[in-house]
This record gives structure tokens, sequence and C-alpha cells, in this order.
């Protein structure tokens, strides 16, 4: 079985503090949408980052040669978890 990991880039930094109705709504269907996935046994976990994006201080992504992106994580949805 192939593994995958994705991401949701926000269209803004603070987007979970000021998501407008239409947003909320739609990332209320997404959640659904990952729940199906998890009872389907799809998905190994999910969950939002939080807050602004933090640079790990890592040689690769000082160095340049990679960008890094550290965020706070919820754990929403994990495989396994009652």
């Amino acid at each position: 079985m192939a593994e995958w990991i994705y991401f949701l880039h926000p269209p803004r930094d603070d987007f979970a503090a000021t998501m407008t109705d239409e947003e909320r709504a739609a990332f209320a269907a997404h959640a659904a949408w990952l729940g199906r996935l998890l009872a389907d046994g799809v998905l190994v976990l999910a969950g939002p980052t939080l807050g602004t994006v933090n640079t790990a201080d890592d040689p690769v992504a000082r160095g340049g040669f990679a960008r890094a992106e550290l965020r706070p994580y919820q754990l929403g949805f994990l495989r396994g978890r009652d």
C-alpha cells in the first residue's frame, strides 16, 4: 500500500482565528470527509496545524536546501484511537 502525506496550506496565517462562515462550513465538510476515510481504514492520522509558521534550525533549511515548516499541531483523527 502506498503511503501519502497531504498538506493544506491556509490562505492566511491567522486562518483558524479568522475563518468566515463559508470557510468554517467547508472545513466542517472536510472534517466529515476525513472521518469517513478514517472509518474506511484509509486515513491514519490528521489534524490542523495552528499558529504561524516557525522555521526549525535545521541545517538543510538554514543552508537554503529545503523550506522547513514547523507549526504547533493538534491531533484530530488517529486510526486505532478510541
